[in-house]
């Protein structure tokens, strides 16, 4: 009976409900006056006093279901919160059901309505409130209201604005008020419509970036990985892991960062983490391979769309990367790669024809950019090119150029970009989100439309659950149906709809604050430039030109937006280990040397450090001094190839003719074959000691010096070889042989060395070249 009572109106027409809440709110009329007269403070003000409608939070922890339909039971449950300093007395908790709204504006208006507005519409009533009594300061209160939705007063179809209040009397007001509100909305609609809505609603997994340059020198180039956070994503419960098993019950279109698998791919056999200086084995490696697995379950039978190799920043490379050559050429290869990966680790084969610019941001330059690589579809989104119609148009339009725009809704879109940190954030934002959805469909319910959602791009656990809880919310498709992107994007678009790309001066002004800046792209350029000139002379080039590449991609990637130092830390770190491998393969330092003589032999010699071969080197020998020292017979610059294994080095000797005494720089200089400088340049100092007329006069002086006196002894020793001969003979003697102080004509002196052996280290101080 008190039902009846609290109720009578439910059962009897719209127009004699509404004056129902007509009397209530007249009757209300003085009470609210004295309410709103006591809070004027403005609604700009930063810090609202505890008073008034803002004297108590009220916070929701249920609502089901979202979309209720005829003979539902709508419970709705949450606690309140005292935030002023004295307590709240006969405090009543109450459900508030205001008109249907008329169109997705009213819907925004209605979401920044204030609290100070609580009373517009008169509570339930009756048993559907719940006594609290006394709300203590600070003190949380738990309620919970069960109301079948026949008693809602819900009559014709759409959204409904929903009100939570706390009614009491305060110390400052004794009185029965309004102490606190919290509003979400309420989409009806019973039944099915002829023409639901077709929904596409994107699926992103999309990462920042883990893997380095670096690999192991071993024959499976063991990954190294610059921290272990991907791990924490891919762990059950973590970010990765919730988006694949929601995303696994959910009629979405998956948009997939390919080198997010292939860092998922890499981390599931053996790799490294850096630990300052060095490297420690990662340990992950199963719950890596968990994921893979689960994903390549989830995505069977879907509609895969791939994003170049790291996602590179479509709007940064259109804004900044154009100025520094080359850059441009990035984004096909990332293209390719995406196709490679996705099919090699998902065994699917994605579509790479569609281009998403950050936040759906575009202008004619990003168009360009985007389809430079091959994309004929762009996602952009509605407060990006924006139309002036009355209705929401179907997503996919015409741009020119062969090229479709994908207009994902930008109220959809943005719908969960909060931090959705408790249950009513979530709340919130799925009744919004089911709100607009509906009005888009009551717009205009006898023309079918096609409407894209792209969500954030890397969305939190929380985010992500708020998300699947409102598409499963559309289960039933009593407005909506699902739909994928492909669909999407060959819908006939409407007639209508805006079709002109806005200019360069609309792009937002804090996505551009956000881009990487030209100096990054120089830096990049020039880690490629050096990557190009070392592959060339590798042996096996394929084992550096993979890891570096992909490296150079990530660089370019959009998740270093809001990362400026981040971003600038890898790429440095990029570049400098680039640098590291290249000077492994080097001149080893030469001291001075001595020629003496016209001509002689120089050895240089080059190390290579590198675990595999060098080739197609030219090792270049240059006089600065070329009248007094030549190099290589009549010429001043000497040239030879130069192909050493790994971990060996190589002795090259070059011919040298001095014309002229006194010192001559000389430098040696690796050159790659297409004649490019590879390394640093060595110098050192040849000093010429030529043999002079002068010279050679002396040194015949001392020979016929020399020959007189051998002449000499020789007569000596005749002589007194003739005096011993006659006085043997006198006493009948024999003659001895040659005296045991001759010298035996067989005898040479040992033959000495040109130059020194070979050696990797840096030659003695002061080395002697002979000839």
């Amino acid at each position: 009976m008190a039902e009846a009572a609290d109720f009578q109106g439910m059962g009897h027409s719209p127009a004699r409900r509404w004056l129902w809440r007509a009397a209530s709110l007249i009757a209300g009329a003085p009470l609210l006056g004295a309410l709103l007269a006591g809070t004027g403070a403005p609604a700009a003000q930063a810090a609202p006093k505890a008073t008034g409608a803002r004297t108590v939070a009220v916070s929701l922890d249920t609502l089901t279901p979202s979309a209720p339909v005829k003979g539902d039971t709508l419970v709705v449950s949450g606690t309140v919160t005292n935030k002023s300093r004295s307590a709240v007395t006969d405090a009543r908790v109450d459900l508030r059901v205001g008109p249907p709204l008329s169109g997705r504006t009213a819907i925004d208006d209605a979401a920044e309505r204030s609290p100070e507005t609580a009373a517009d519409v008169p509570p339930l009533g009756g048993k559907y409130k719940v006594d609290l009594k006394k709300l203590a300061p600070g003190v949380p209160y738990t309620f919970s209201l069960s109301v079948p939705v026949g008693k809602l007063g819900l009559d014709e179809d759409g959204v409904y604005q929903l009100g939570v209040s706390v009614s009491g009397d305060t110390k400052d007001a004794p009185y029965e008020h309004v102490v606190g509100i919290q509003r979400t909305f309420l989409p009806w609609q019973p039944d099915a419509t002829g023409k639901r809505t077709q929904i596409t609603y994107l699926w992103p997994l999309i990462s920042t970036t883990h893997l380095s340059a670096q690999t192991g020198s071993d024959d499976q180039q063991t990954p190294v990985f610059e921290n272990d956070d991907l791990a924490k994503e891919l762990a059950p419960g973590g970010r990765l892991d919730q988006m694949v098993s929601l995303g696994s019950q959910l009629p979405v279109t998956w948009v997939i960062d390919p080198d997010l698998l292939a860092s998922a791919d890499a981390m599931a056999g053996n790799y490294r983490v850096r630990s300052g200086d060095t490297t420690v084995p990662g340990k992950n490696q199963a719950v890596a391979r968990q994921w893979l697995n689960s994903l390549e379950k989830a995505v069977q039978d879907r509609k895969v769309v791939a994003l170049p190799f790291a996602d590179p920043d479509l709007a940064s490379l259109a804004h900044r990367g154009k100025d520094v050559s080359g850059s441009l050429s990035q984004l096909q290869p990332a293209t390719e790669a995406a196709v490679s990966t996705v099919d090699t680790v998902l065994h699917v084969t994605p579509s790479v024809d569609f281009a998403w610019p950050v936040n759906g941001a575009i202008d004619p330059s990003i168009v360009d950019v985007a389809t430079s690589a091959g994309a004929n579809k762009i996602i952009t989104r509605s407060d990006s090119l924006q139309d002036n119609l009355s209705y929401t148009p179907t997503a996919a339009r015409p741009i020119g150029g062969g090229t479709t725009a994908v207009v994902a809704d930008a109220r959809l879109s943005t719908a969960f970009d909060h931090a959705m940190t408790s249950a009513d954030d979530s709340i919130l934002a799925v009744q919004k989100f089911l709100a607009q959805s509906l009005a888009v469909t009551l717009q205009q319910p006898e023309n079918q439309r096609s409407i894209v959602v792209a969500p954030q791009r890397m969305p939190s656990v929380a985010q992500a659950q708020s998300m699947a809880k409102a598409l499963h919310s559309l289960d039933p498709e009593r407005w909506t149906q699902p739909s994928d992107l492909l669909a999407a994007a060959a819908a006939k678009p409407d007639a209508d709809a805006n079709t002109k790309v806005p200019s360069a001066s609309r792009y937002p002004k804090k996505l551009r604050s956000q881009e990487l800046s030209t100096k990054a792209f120089q830096e990049i350029r020039t880690t490629q430039d050096g990557l190009d000139k070392f592959k060339t002379v590798l042996s096996l080039p394929d084992r550096v030109d993979a890891p570096f590449s992909n490296a150079i991609n990530r660089a370019l990637s959009t998740s270093w937006r809001g990362n400026r130092a981040g971003g600038r830390e890898y790429r440095e770190a990029v570049d400098s280990y680039l640098r590291t491998l290249t000077a492994e393969v080097q001149l080893v330092p030469k001291s001075d040397l001595t020629l003496s003589g016209r001509s002689a032999t120089i050895p240089v010699t080059v190390q290579n450090n590198l675990l595999q071969g060098v080739e197609h080197l030219m090792l270049r020998l240059e006089s600065d001094n070329p009248t007094r020292l030549k190099i290589d017979g009549s010429r001043d610059v000497a040239e030879q190839r130069i192909k050493i294994d790994g971990g060996h080095s190589q002795s090259v000797r070059f011919s040298a003719a001095g014309n002229a005494n006194g010192p001559v720089e000389v430098t040696a200089q690796l050159y790659t074959a297409d004649g490019k400088p590879y390394g640093k340049s060595m110098r050192f100092e040849v000093k010429v000691s030529e043999v002079t007329p002068t010279v050679l006069l002396v040194m015949a002086g001392g020979v016929l010096l020399l020959a007189l006196a051998g002449v000499k002894m020789y007569s000596r020793r005749k002589r007194a070889a003739a005096r011993r001969a006659a006085a043997v003979a006198g006493d009948g003697e024999s003659v001895p042989g040659d005296d045991d102080r001759g010298v035996d004509p067989g005898q040479r002196s040992d033959p000495t060395p040109d130059t020194g052996p070979e050696s990797a280290s840096a030659s003695d101080t002061g080395e002697k070249v002979d000839r």
